[in-house]
């Protein structure tokens, strides 16, 4: 080896070098912040340049002890801010250049998720070809079940439709396909508690929802089943949305139906109840989680749509300590997240299978 290559090549490692030692400075030197009054996760991470959406799991991780019913902050507690790390380095083979190159990740925008959320940033391939269909319940004029909150009346479908397009955004990270067949354009994902409610949601690509149950529903289950044509012989899933409506004193746990003749249903249905249930032994370990899983049939969308499909009930909306769930915007995200993870579990040697 030559005296010339010998300092090209010393380029390029110390070049490495001064990168590795750069990250792990930044990691023993993690930024800390205290949090305000009317601070949540997702607007302490946004405050300091942190992607929440990117970074939400890292930051519980990192501050589970000071966290309540483990995703809401203390004002006036001190958190720490997970570091923007260098997410991949390229040396460049040619020795001509000598330098190494920080690969830029491009993401893909999507204007149904809003201004300033639009871009999604790949976080794996791992649902590459799976196709994915999305249903948020009721929509356009009919809102859903109803309930009131601080003098204000809230909405199933503002709700359903939320947790929705954050789980769209969470599996189109992971590479699948995506159809989200309920659809408001100039709401996106909303960050607030009370969501405004409107009318003016369409079903998939653009057609106008009916206001009869039966058509609205036959609506659904025609454009899901002519996509499911579509996309014969690729792995696909149906996950449907859901707020319930039941007394004010009944409490409920996010829980799952499925076809009782679908077994790839009952996977589904059954690898998201199995991630809830540890998520909830690890972050809520005082309590008990009760959702459950089990096949209704009776449901139009579970009997008469083809894909495997799970319908998702996420809790009660006129109970308080459910509105809890629903309204914080921190909890709808982790919802998706969770969602989204038992999704990638049960894509894990899951089966195309027939039609169910």
């Amino acid at each position: 080896m030559t005296l010339i290559t010998l300092r090209k090549t010393s380029c390029v490692f110390l070049i490495l070098g001064i990168l590795v030692m750069s990250s792990i400075s930044a990691q023993d030197s993690l930024i800390t912040v205290t949090a305000q009054k009317g601070d949540g996760i997702l607007s302490l991470l946004r405050k300091q340049g942190v992607n929440p959406y990117e970074r939400y799991d890292d930051f519980i991780a990192m501050n589970m002890d000071n966290l309540r019913d483990s995703v809401h902050l203390y004002a006036g507690r001190t958190y720490k801010i997970p570091p923007i790390t260098i997410d991949s380095v390229t040396v460049v083979d040619s020795i001509e250049k000598q330098a190494a190159e920080i690969k830029k990740i491009e993401g893909k925008s999507f204007s149904i998720f809003g201004e300033g959320k639009e871009t999604v940033l790949p976080k794996s391939e791992t649902l590459k070809g799976a196709v994915y269909y999305l249903v948020s319940g009721h929509g356009g004029p009919d809102p859903g079940a109803m309930a009131t909150y601080a003098g204000k009346k809230i909405a199933e479908d503002e709700y359903a439709y939320d947790i929705t397009l954050r789980l769209a955004k969470e599996l189109l990270a992971h590479g699948a396909v995506v159809y989200i067949i309920i659809r408001d354009e100039n709401d996106g994902i909303r960050d607030e508690r009370i969501l405004d409610i409107d009318h003016d949601e369409v079903a998939y690509p653009d057609k106008v929802i009916p206001l009869n149950q039966v058509a609205r529903l036959r609506q659904r289950v025609d454009i899901v089943n002519e996509l499911h044509r579509k996309h014969r012989g690729q792995f696909q899933r149906l996950i449907v949305t859901h707020v319930d409506s039941r007394s004010k004193g009944q409490n409920i746990d996010v829980f799952f139906y499925h076809h009782e003749k679908s077994k790839n249903g009952k996977k589904l249905a059954q690898s998201i109840h199995k991630t809830f249930q540890k998520k909830y032994k690890k972050y809520q370990p005082n309590r008990t989680y009760t959702g459950t899983f089990e096949d209704r049939t009776s449901l139009y969308l579970v009997k008469k749509t083809h894909p495997a499909m799970t319908f998702i009930e996420i809790g009660n909306i006129r109970n308080k300590k459910d509105q809890r769930r629903i309204l914080d915007p921190e909890n709808r995200q982790a919802l998706a997240k969770w969602i989204s993870e038992g999704v990638l579990l049960d894509f894990e040697g899951g089966e195309i299978g027939p039609i169910r």
